[in-house]
């Protein structure tokens, strides 16, 4: 695995809250601050690796819902953290820096997709069942050179189709079109076999912490 340069993880920060219109990463110490505003999401400081920052971080906040994450094991920290803090599931930094290992095929019968430019180099691709209704989608953000993909779900009764990868393929041709071939994401523990099945790799862990309510 990797150390996550600074930059880079801004990048991927810069896709991730375009993606997901929220505002953009602001510096904080040796990390990044972000303030969501969700109600089970207030805020997230992220940091490219276990430092004095994040360590005073998480002895300072006892509010619920802010999150900090790092580019690292929670084994590297899990223990220089007040009890107060609960880990989350067990994130992936993944990249792809050629093209994948998708081999052509067709949508399913009843299948159509559609591919929206939400704004400059921000794109959602849809795909729809034969009732018209959402069964699949993917965000990809191009920022810096770097090809953010986010939120690629497929729903429930339309899984095990392979529509999932149809919509990977579809960011990767406009991410390709764009002349970009840096691919990042950050995978569940679910979502990384299947970029593993088309050629992405493990760059770094990604580690999660949150209280969940007042301590």
């Amino acid at each position: 695995m990797n150390r996550v340069p600074k930059d880079l993880l801004e990048k991927w920060l810069k896709g991730w809250s375009i993606s997901r219109g929220k505002p953009l990463p602001e510096a904080w110490k040796s990390g990044y601050e972000i303030q969501v505003g969700d109600k089970e999401q207030k805020a997230r400081y992220v940091f490219p690796e276990v430092s004095e920052d994040f360590i005073q971080l998480s002895e300072s906040i006892r509010e619920p819902w802010v999150y900090l994450k790092v580019c690292a094991s929670f084994e590297e920290f899990g223990t220089l953290i007040p009890e107060r803090w609960k880990m989350q599931p067990q994130g992936y930094m993944m990249h792809c820096p050629e093209r994948m290992n998708i081999r052509e095929s067709n949508l399913p019968n009843g299948y159509s997709m559609e591919v929206f430019e939400q704004q400059t180099n921000s794109f959602i691709v849809r795909i729809y069942s034969e009732d018209k209704k959402e069964a699949a989608i993917g965000r990809l953000v191009i920022i810096d050179g770097l090809a953010v993909y986010d939120r690629i779900k497929t729903e429930k009764d339309h899984q095990r189709k392979g529509l999932a990868t149809q919509i990977i393929r579809q960011l990767e041709t406009i991410a390709l079109s764009q002349n970009v071939s840096n691919h990042f994401l950050v995978a569940t523990e679910q979502g990384k076999l299947l970029y593993e099945s088309l050629g992405w790799k493990l760059y770094s862990l990604y580690s999660s912490i949150v209280i969940p309510e007042e301590d």
